[in-house]
This record gives structure tokens, sequence and C-alpha cells, in this order.
């Protein structure tokens, strides 16, 4: 079984709770849920599966914790690593909804690591995200609106991660 391991930048509180239920559905151990803000990136070396959270500001922009912390990855060797993506957002900031994990991918892309767990976006209100992959459907990760849909996270964290769970076993 591959090692995971969570990292996620959080201001209001909302990217650290899907981490936890995220790592709850996984089956992670709290030691291996990390704030950006706390961690270095080295951490990341002990890790299979990496499952990187962030929130979306102003106009697309990172969370900004991860701006470091993705700056110290970006020069890592991740060849080996899988990584999954998911963020935070409102669907109300239509042009930029969860724009953040297309940058956060985008400034991982030369790391080496093989990017994994894509969600379908269909059943979403929004007009543009810099996380849709080519193809329009499929986001670079998971997406998630706590602000408008909460009822929904639940069950997309659940049908995301059992991609997750089937790379690492």
């Amino acid at each position: 079984m591959k090692k995971i391991g969570i990292f996620f930048g959080s201001t209001t509180g909302t990217t650290a709770k899907v981490a936890r239920s995220i790592a709850r559905v996984l089956g992670v151990n709290d030691n291996d849920v990390h704030d950006v803000a706390n961690a270095a990136p080295s951490e990341v070396g002990g890790y299979d599966i990496l499952v990187l959270g962030t929130s979306t500001w102003g106009s697309g922009e990172l969370q900004d914790n991860w701006y470091d912390f993705a700056a110290g990855l970006s020069v890592m060797n991740l060849k080996g690593k899988q990584i999954a993506i998911y963020g935070c957002g409102d669907e109300t900031m239509s042009d930029t909804f969860c724009s953040a994990v297309g940058e956060l991918r985008k400034r991982l892309n030369d790391t080496g690591a093989d990017f994994i767990a894509p969600y379908n976006v269909v059943g979403y209100h929004f007009n543009h995200s810099d996380a849709l992959a080519e193809d329009a459907v499929e986001a670079e990760g998971l997406l998630l609106d706590e602000v408008n849909h909460p009822e929904l996270t639940e069950g997309r964290i659940a049908g995301w991660c059992t991609v997750i769970q089937k790379a690492a076993d």
C-alpha cells in the first residue's frame, strides 16, 4: 500500500476541514495531514501519493501559504510520486471558480510527478476555471463549493477518493 500525505493551505478553515474529511475517507493518520503554512516542501519525501488542497482567492490565485511551498516543490524531482489536487471555491465567482487547482497543477508540471484523480464537472455551474483539463468535462482535480453546495461535498469526496484508493493499492 502506498503512503498518502495530505498537504493543504487554508485561510478560513474550509480547506483544512475538507483535508480532514479526505483523510477520514482515505484512512490517513492525522500525522500525515499537513498545513503548508507549517510544513517544509521536503516533507513530501516520505509519501508516494500527495493530496494537495487549496482555496481560490482574488482573480484565481492560490491560497497565500501555497506560494512558498509550491515554489519549493516545483524545483524538486517528484518522479515516482502521484499527485491529486482538490480545491475549494465559490461557484458565484463564475469566471475563476477553483482556478487555483489549475494554478497549482501548472506550477508542479515539471516535477516529474504523475497527476491522478481528475474530476468530472458535469452538474457544476460556472463560466470558467483554470482547473479545467483540455476536454472541458474534467477538472485537474476535485472542485468543491462549501459556500453554495455543502450538501454535495461528502458525496464528491467519497467518489474522488475511490480513484486515489485504487492508486494506493
